[in-house]
This record gives C-alpha cells, sequence and structure tokens, in this order.
C-alpha cells in the first residue's frame, strides 16, 4: 500500500479526482518524501512515477485525458504505482476507444508483437488490422490500427447507447456506460436515497461515455441563483477554484464514498468544513459556452464513478 503524500499535495490529488475522473492512489518510498516532478519524455511517449506521483497528476501534466492513460497502461494499478515505473504517455494522434481499436504510434523499438503484449491481443490481428503495413519496416511515429482482444474490450471500456431517460424536469443525451463500472449490489448499503444536489434541475447530460469512449459525469442544468447542497452527510476535502472547471467542493462520506460539485460561481463552504445533508455548498455558476447555470455532478465510490441515479433518489 502506497504511503500518503503530504498534506498539501494530498489536498491537491484530491482535487484531480475531478479532472482525473478517477482517484489515483499515490506512489512513495520508504520514507515518506514525495515531490511533483517526473520525468517525462514527450517525444518517446514516456514517463516515469516518481515520489507522490499519482495517475491522475501523470494525466494533468501530460494534458490527456486520464481514460486515455489508463487505457494505454492497461496493467497499472492506479493504487499500487511504483516508483520507477514507466508509463506509456499517450500522445494527441492517439486515442483508444473503448470497444478499439486504438490509433497508436510506433515507438522506438516496438514490433507488432511486444504492441500485442502491451495491449493483450495478438500480433496477427494488428498485422491483419494495417494490410498495407508490413510488420518489418514500422516506423516511429506512424500510427497504427490496435484491436482488441474480444475480453479486453469488455474489461476496459464500457457500452455505449442512445436511449433516454427520465429524470426531474426532463433529460438529454445517450444511456450511461456501464460495463467497467461497479454493479449496483457493490455499493455500501449507504449509498441509497440520497438527495439530489439541487432541488430544481435538468439533466442535460447523463453520465457515461461520450463518442471517444471518455467516461463524463453528469450535467445538471438549473436556475439563476441555485445553490448545489450536499448529497449525504460528510467532510470537505476541497473547496478551491480548479482551471476550467470554476469554483469546485469535493465531500468525502462515510464507505469510501465521494461527492463532487464543478462550475460553482462561489463556494458556501471552506476544507476540512463538516457538512450536513442539505449544507448548501456553492452557487452554481453561469456558462457563457451553453448559456444555462450549470453544474457538473460526479460521484466515486473507492474512486471508481458511479451512475447517481444508481444513489440518488
Amino acid at each position: 500500500m502506497a504511503q500518503r503524500p503530504v498534506a498539501g499535495q494530498g489536498r491537491r490529488a484530491l482535487a484531480l479526482l475531478l479532472i482525473a475522473l478517477l482517484l489515483a492512489g499515490c506512489a512513495s518510498r520508504p520514507d515518506g518524501a514525495t515531490t511533483r516532478d517526473s520525468a517525462a519524455s514527450p517525444s518517446a511517449g514516456w514517463v516515469t512515477v516518481q515520489r507522490g506521483d499519482t495517475l491522475g497528476e501523470i494525466a494533468r501534466r501530460g494534458e490527456v485525458p486520464l481514460e486515455r492513460l489508463q487505457r494505454f497502461n492497461p496493467g497499472v494499478d492506479a493504487r499500487r504505482l511504483a516508483v520507477g515505473q514507466r508509463l506509456l504517455m499517450p500522445t494527441q494522434q492517439e486515442r483508444a476507444p473503448s470497444g478499439g481499436p486504438y490509433r497508436y504510434q510506433v515507438r522506438p523499438g516496438d514490433t507488432y508483437s511486444s504492441i500485442a503484449r502491451r495491449f493483450d491481443t495478438r500480433a496477427s490481428r494488428i498485422q491483419a488490422a494495417n494490410p498495407g503495413i508490413e510488420p518489418t519496416a514500422l516506423r516511429v511515429g506512424q500510427v497504427i490500427q490496435v484491436p482488441l482482444s474480444g475480453g479486453a474490450t469488455a474489461s476496459r471500456g464500457a457500452s455505449r447507447g442512445g436511449s433516454t431517460g427520465s429524470g426531474s424536469g426532463g433529460t438529454s443525451g445517450g444511456s450511461p456506460a456501464r460495463a467497467s463500472l461497479p454493479d449496483p449490489g457493490d455499493l455500501p448499503a449507504s449509498a441509497r436515497n440520497w438527495p439530489w444536489p439541487l432541488a430544481d434541475y435538468r439533466i442535460v447530460r447523463r453520465f457515461g461515455s461520450d463518442g471517444r469512449g471518455t467516461l463524463q459525469p453528469m450535467l445538471l442544468a438549473t436556475s439563476r441563483g441555485a445553490q448545489a447542497r450536499a448529497v449525504a452527510d460528510g467532510d470537505v476535502r476541497f473547496a478551491d477554484s480548479m482551471r476550467q472547471l470554476g469554483q469546485v467542493v469535493i465531500v468525502h462520506h462515510a464507505d469510501n464514498l465521494q461527492s463532487v460539485y464543478a462550475l460553482c460561481e462561489r463556494t458556501l463552504v471552506a476544507d476540512g468544513d463538516r457538512v450536513s445533508r442539505g449544507t448548501p455548498l456553492c452557487e452554481v455558476g453561469y456558462s457563457n459556452a451553453t448559456e444555462r447555470h450549470d453544474l457538473l455532478f460526479d460521484l466515486r465510490h473507492g474512486g471508481k464513478p458511479i451512475d447517481p441515479r444508481r444513489v440518488l433518489r
């Protein structure tokens, strides 16, 4: 089990919960010292885990979605990062849709066999997916297709759909992806019948995967002056601004549950506050892009995303 970073870094790591869409464990040396510097080589597409690193922090520094970083490192356990461990950093040309095939950029030393081992597939499948490319003539920087094996698709991705459902005030958007998410039966008994964070809301984006396979949190539209309220008793672990997310509040609840409230205009609580269900946390902000007052709402259990509709009444 990796050691917990010092207080300031732990606070920042909690903030990365929302940006990363996954809480990531951190890697520490036995002495507990930490650092924010990672040895990265963008041109080669590799990064070396340093003391105190988390997957979320590495993804932020590399300016890539955490979901894509994870899919390009399928054998990596975010909770057990090791100092000195090398991670494959996706480039802007690479993509990792949930069902495959991946768009992969060839790196120095790559062969179809080594790429197949990394993504748990077969070299013959990669060759068949790239009929115009000779296996012995791979060029560094070349983009190839990497089809996934049948088993890998289910474990790494989530199904997509186009059905709609209902919520208070109506909904829009595609149905949420569920294949890689916890089953409702796996949630603690406390995660039942929580109230929605807004009294008046409309679901304008459901929880689920977008067209690129990236998991997106729920987006709720509301009215001017609306306040987001705590969905359960808990402790405020972050209440501050985050780039592109406005003011953000993260609350930790019993049984390793977390709730996140973002795109706020003003926070009404502070780090370390103890809040009860229904406590006002922030004032919902206005988005010039959507011309609405929107709240980005996310639920987690042990760092894993949860469809809020499984928990909220």
